[in-house]
């Protein structure tokens, strides 16, 4: 029996993928790349904005079609889109066969059981459940370089414009050892770098254990190359944590540090409990620690009651930041969120408008900054071969892509190459020679 997997949205989703493949595979199945091959097909779902849950319904349709063809197919439709329309997604598509909520993917495997055990279309939802060991299949992370670890879940600032807290659940932490346990697994299997993930990772809290221990505990598990994080909320940002990126020197010299708006109005309105005077002197005390840190974050445009100058406020602290990358969106409306009924909507024509002329200024901003790597030399993580082919991809540790070719074998290894041309997305060199 063949599983397909669909993953959309984040990078949480990612690692569920991987944590139901786990499972699945505990039980017999194996995973298959080719759609009509499966007997089974999982959907990881995500409603954080619009676009990808529109995607999910569009991909949901198509498998539905498939199994209309192929009968015995089974459909799970798992994630946020599944926790928050629940039954409406078998009364909308009758060929699924079970709906879980993004909480019960931790459950995927007695869930999945008891399914084939009854036939019967099953909707789990809860929002209580808590973190269970995963399933760690020896070779299944062969040939990975780099791996996810979920560390909490949830989360319990109600953002106004965000559906994170109705389809997550409230914040729990993922006990120490469990957590341990799983990296070391992940790098006795040839993982190079992990990546902690949480809806607000600054929330963790295991016993005594906060997160910049959590972050120590972890840097020292031998053959840890690197170690990232995300995401961050500024206003849970600690001074312990800011110095961990002094002290730890596996913890790669990122930060992902959403801002949303650099108007401190809109700012109280999205309940961000921060302003943006408050936000620059996190900036500020990053570099002092870490001056080489590349800060990428969040930003949306066109929030309700945004007015122009709400909107070069947001331009002003960009032009001041001098971010290495931005992830910038327009606001849209997420069912059950404050920000749903509030008055003020911009017109879409003009989000549109403000949406082009931040990211033409943040595109300057990262291409001027990867300029200045032309000529230097970098230390690259080597994934694997690029989207393209014909040549090695991996990262930097402030997080930049850099491709480039060479005749040896170096996935896995840590390398150095010169840089001769950057562009706004990638950066393409010379490999120099290995480190490691």
């Amino acid at each position: 029996m063949k599983f397909f997997i669909k993953t959309m949205g984040c990078q949480m989703n990612e690692y569920d993928s991987d944590l139901i493949s786990q499972d699945l595979i505990t039980l017999g199945w194996e995973r298959t790349e080719r759609i009509e091959e499966a007997d089974l097909v999982v959907v990881l779902t995500c409603t954080v904005r619009k676009k990808p849950e529109h995607k999910a319904y569009s991909f949901i349709g198509r498998v539905s079609a498939l199994k209309r063809k192929k009968p015995d197919m089974i459909i799970a439709v798992a994630g946020c889109v599944a926790q928050q329309k629940k039954e409406e997604i078998i009364e909308k598509f009758p060929e699924v066969d079970l709906v879980i909520g993004a909480r019960d993917t931790l459950r995927f495997r007695d869930i999945f059981q008891r399914f084939l055990l009854k036939k019967e279309k099953i909707v789990s939802v809860c929002l209580d459940t808590a973190f269970r060991r995963p399933s760690l299949i020896k070779g299944y992370f062969k040939g990975k370089v780099t791996a996810f670890v979920s560390v909490m879940e949830g989360c319990n600032n109600f953002c106004t414009y965000c559906i994170v807290p109705y389809v997550r659940g409230r914040e729990i932490s993922r006990p120490l050892d469990d957590i341990l346990e799983e990296v070391r697994f992940l790098v006795s299997e040839g993982v190079k770098e992990v990546t902690l993930l949480g809806q607000n990772v600054n929330s963790y809290k295991w016993k005594d254990i906060d997160f910049p221990e959590l972050l120590k505990r972890v840097s020292k598990i031998e053959g840890l190359w690197r170690l990232r994080f995300t995401t961050s909320h500024p206003k849970d940002l600690s001074e312990r944590l800011i110095r961990c990126f002094g002290e730890i020197e596996n913890l790669c010299p990122h930060i992902h540090l959403p801002f949303q708006a650099g108007s401190n109005r809109i700012l109280k309105l999205m309940n961000r409990r921060y302003t943006k005077e408050q936000y620059l002197e996190l900036i500020e005390k990053l570099r002092k620690v870490r001056p080489d840190i590349a800060i990428t974050a969040d930003v949306m445009v066109g929030f309700p009651g945004e007015t122009e100058k709400d909107f070069e406020e947001t331009i002003d602290l960009i032009k001041k930041v001098e971010f290495d990358n931005l992830f910038s969106f327009k606001y849209t409306d997420r069912p059950g969120t404050v920000a749903e009924r509030m008055e003020g909507k911009v017109d879409e024509k003009e989000k549109t408008r403000r949406l082009i002329k931040l990211q033409e200024i943040q595109k300057q901003i990262t291409l001027k900054k990867n300029k200045q790597l032309e000529g230097k030399e970098v230390e690259v993580l080597v994934e694997g071969i690029s989207k393209k082919g014909g040549q090695y991809t991996g990262r930097t540790p402030t997080n930049k892509v850099v491709n480039f070719t060479s005749d040896y074998n170096l996935i896995g290894n840590l390398v150095k190459v010169k840089i001769e041309e950057a562009y706004a997305n990638s950066l393409i060199g010379k490999y120099v020679g290995k480190i490691r």
